[in-house]
């Protein structure tokens, strides 16, 4: 069928709209908002963030945050203080050389903390003790402290402290020989000099065996978890009570860093210890009667590194009795005649002052002790016996 030609006419328009159609430009597709228009258009929600409600603090934590307020005011920082001398102006000036922990023992103004606290170190090397210390309180005052007694075998020591006795709170003191592994125990201390700082953690295992910077072992330490760092030395391990139950004194890291294993000496080996201190001074070794020069001044004048030199004997003494020989000195003080130099005790090695005095505390008097003693060149033996002899009763006529 031929189509009209109005219907020709309409289809022939439609075709040849059909390319006008496809040519006409497409619509741009929507662009995502700029960053910036981002920025500006949340910075109009800025305002502060609702609080979330959170339940009561649980009763582990209450219990946490009470014992650490009611031990803070028996805690102290403790900063050892020696005289150095300027070598330009020959001034001498007093400087800490030294920090770490202590905690307040009783009313009396006693101070207990670590003796390698207070001990004076150059290059890695101990020179020796300071006699003084400066105690700074949980309020922040300082006050002058004086060393009142030591113990190199414990690695203890007492300070005297010249504070208001109103001021000094005493710790109160538990035991630790009932401990059991997995207790809670916190530690405070000043870690790096952060005062104050509490760690948590627990009794990881008991009955250890650490040594002590003076060749002696102690014994029946307490391993703990709560994080222990340099400057917690001296500083308290409470139990969850907040009793003392030991003081924090060496970690187990080759760098020096907690790895998470922390030694304490325990609390009823200090409630031995410390009340001893207090009353003499020391712990009452064997008297020999003799003394040594110390170790750093021997290094510095004899170039010696290793051993004790004798540098006075007691004629009427076990020393004296013994046959040892002190030094010889002249009117000007120059050494004269070399004295007997100390090697060994009981078969060990003697390397210093401070880890001899600790060998002598572990020894019952009355022993009779023998020293390996270089004299002239050669090393030889010398037995002294340490129990007092009878006095000779007169004889009746």
């Amino acid at each position: 069928m031929i189509p009209s030609p109005r219907r020709f006419t309409q289809g022939l328009a439609m075709l040849l709209a059909l390319p006008i159609l496809a040519q006409s430009p497409a619509r741009p597709p929507l662009q995502p908002p700029s960053e910036e228009a981002t920025i500006q258009r949340f910075r109009a929600h800025a305002a502060p963030r609702a609080v979330a409600q959170r339940p009561p603090l649980s009763l582990e934590e209450r219990n946490t945050i009470r014992r650490f307020k009611e031990a803070k005011p028996s805690v102290v920082y403790v900063s050892a203080i020696a005289p150095v001398q300027d070598l330009r102006t020959l001034d001498i000036t007093k400087v800490p050389t030294g920090t770490g922990t202590g905690f307040v023992w009783d009313e009396w103004g006693h101070v207990v903390t670590n003796h390698h606290v207070i001990t004076v170190e150059d290059k890695g090397t101990r020179i020796g003790d300071v006699d003084e210390v400066e105690v700074t309180l949980a309020d922040g005052k300082a006050y002058k402290g004086r060393v009142i007694g030591t113990s190199f075998a414990y690695d203890i020591s007492v300070l005297q402290v010249f504070a208001p006795l109103s001021a000094m709170r005493p710790i109160p003191i538990g035991r630790s020989h009932d401990l059991q592994v997995g207790q809670e125990v916190t530690a405070i201390g000043n870690p790096f000099g952060l005062d104050h700082t509490l760690t948590k953690g627990v009794v990881s295992a008991l009955g250890r065996e650490i040594g002590t910077g003076y060749s002696t072992r102690i014994l029946n330490a307490i391993q703990t978890d709560a994080a222990v760092n340099p400057g917690n030395s001296g500083g308290p391990l409470l139990d969850s009570a907040g009793r003392l139950v030991g003081m924090n004194t060496a970690i187990a890291a080759a760098t020096g860093a907690s790895v998470g294993i922390g030694f304490a000496i325990p609390v009823d080996t200090l409630n031995r210890v410390v009340p001893l201190l207090i009353a003499r001074g020391r712990l009452e070794p064997p008297r020999m009667g003799f003394e040594t020069m110390g170790s750093y001044e021997a290094q510095q004048i004899f170039g010696i590194t290793r051993g004790l030199v004798v540098k006075v004997v007691d004629p009427d003494s076990p020393a004296g009795r013994a046959g040892l020989r002190a030094l010889e000195v002249d009117a000007s003080g120059r050494v004269k005649t070399m004295g007997d130099i100390l090697l060994g005790y009981q078969g060990r090695q003697i390397e210093n002052e401070g880890q001899f005095m600790a060998m002598l505390e572990l020894e019952s008097p009355g022993d009779e002790v023998i020293f390996d003693v270089l004299r002239d060149g050669r090393i030889i033996k010398v037995k002294l016996n340490l129990r007092v002899p009878k006095k000779k009763e007169p004889t009746s006529i």
